[in-house]
This record gives C-alpha cells, sequence and structure tokens, in this order.
C-alpha cells in the first residue's frame, strides 16, 4: 500500500486521473426532470404562464402581420382602407396590381409594436430568472442530496436546462397557437373571410417557429444564472439550509 501510495505521490499531476468515473445516462436525466417538474406542478405553471403570454403577444404580432400581408395582397382599395385604418403605415395611393404581391411581403408591424413586444419579452425573462432562483433555493437540500452522491456540477446544470426546455417548448407552443388564433379571430372580425383565404401555411408555420424558438431560448435564457447558482452549490452549505 505504501509502494502504492509513493508510486501516485510520484506521478506528475497532470497524470494523475480517476481510474473509474460512473456518468449517468442522458434518459435518466430526463426522467428525473419530468419527476421534478411533476413534483412542483404549480410553480412550473407560474413560470410557464408568464412565458406563454410573452410569447402569445409576439405570435399575435407577427400573425397579425401574416393575415394583413394576405389581405393587402388581394388589391382591393376597400380592404387597402380597412388596414390603414388599422394602424399599418401604407402609402396612400396604391401600387400597380402586378405590385401588390411585393408591398404585401414588405409589410412588417409598426415601431410601437416591436418596442412592445421587446418589453414584453424582457419582462418574462426577468420572471423566469426569479422563479428559477426561488426553486434553486426550495432545492437546496436535493441539490446537495446529489452532489453527497456524487453528482457533477454539470448534471445538475443538465437537471435544470432539461427543465427550462420542456417548460419552455410546452409555454412557447400553447402561446404560439393562441396568439395565431387570435390573430385570424381579430382579422376575421376586421376584414371578413378573405383574412383566412389570403394565409399559406409557409407563412403561417414560420410563425409558430419563430415563436416557439424565441420562447425556448428566453425560457433557456432565464435558467442559465440560477443553473449555475445550483450546479456551483458546495455540498455542505446545501445540506445546512433549513428547510
Amino acid at each position: 500500500m505504501r509502494q502504492e501510495r509513493n508510486g501516485l505521490a510520484s506521478m506528475p499531476t497532470g497524470r494523475r486521473k480517476i481510474a473509474r468515473q460512473v456518468v449517468l445516462p442522458f434518459r435518466i436525466s430526463l426522467a428525473i426532470s419530468i419527476k421534478s417538474i411533476r413534483v412542483r406542478f404549480l410553480r412550473s405553471l407560474v413560470t410557464v404562464a408568464s412565458l406563454v403570454l410573452a410569447v402569445a403577444f409576439l405570435s399575435f404580432i407577427l400573425a397579425g402581420t401574416e393575415v394583413a400581408g394576405g389581405v393587402l395582397a388581394t388589391g382591393d382599395a376597400r380592404l387597402r382602407l380597412a388596414l390603414q385604418d388599422a394602424g399599418y403605415d401604407l402609402p396612400a395611393v396604391a401600387p400597380p396590381p402586378e405590385q401588390a404581391a411585393a408591398e404585401a411581403a414588405r409589410l412588417g408591424a409598426s415601431p410601437k409594436e416591436r418596442w412592445i413586444v421587446l418589453l414584453s419579452l424582457l419582462v418574462c425573462t426577468v420572471g423566469i430568472v426569479n422563479a428559477q432562483l426561488m426553486a434553486v433555493t426550495e432545492r437546496f437540500r436535493e441539490i446537495g442530496t446529489m452532489k453527497c452522491l456524487g453528482a457533477l456540477d454539470r448534471f445538475v446544470l443538465r437537471l435544470f436546462l432539461l427543465e427550462a426546455g420542456m417548460q419552455g417548448l410546452a409555454g412557447s407552443f400553447v402561446g404560439a397557437l393562441c396568439g395565431m388564433a387570435g390573430a385570424v379571430l381579430v382579422g376575421l372580425v376586421r376584414y371578413g373571410g378573405v383574412a383566412v383565404s389570403g394565409l399559406t401555411f409557409a407563412g403561417m408555420g414560420r410563425v409558430l417557429l419563430v415563436s416557439m424558438a424565441v420562447g425556448a431560448g428566453l425560457s433557456l435564457l432565464g435558467v442559465v444564472y440560477p443553473a449555475v447558482v445550483a450546479a456551483r452549490m458546495r455540498p455542505v452549505e446545501a445540506m445546512r439550509a433549513q428547510e
């Protein structure tokens, strides 16, 4: 035994490696994350609800632009006036009919709507960070137990990112569908049946993908700092926390 210790001590620092290291597979991490969401279902709903509202507003603006583009592409002067009354910045003189599709493709949200969307997404991100920090505080004992059992920092980080990713995808999907449905209903009230006939599957699919990508990205962005705090937590400090 003494020779083994001397031999290990004589080895260079760079060559001292752990002979065997247990690493849990990804499916185990996924199962633990799903179970954690079920246990804290109400808190997860609070986090997801704020994300649903922000993504729904974003999806409503994007889908409303798609509806307005389809209406403008018809070249109808009456519908053009209705778009101007709705707040879209359009020239007073309509372009030739062959350029109506090009004008519709350039149609976008107003600067005011963009700022409102940006502020709503920012508020949503702050809310996610706050909720995740509270979740870390509530899970001090759990994190400390996992670390005492040999969980590495990257394993704890992976758990928080998986939970945030699942919540982000679910909340973004629901919010995107709600926003798109609201935009179509408003379009039907303002412009009639042409609001639906002018829509394209590609355009609405693009709105869905963009909204889900933004929502999932915000959810992951909001959990990065709390996840790093949880991963760097020392087991002794976590186990001292009062329940």
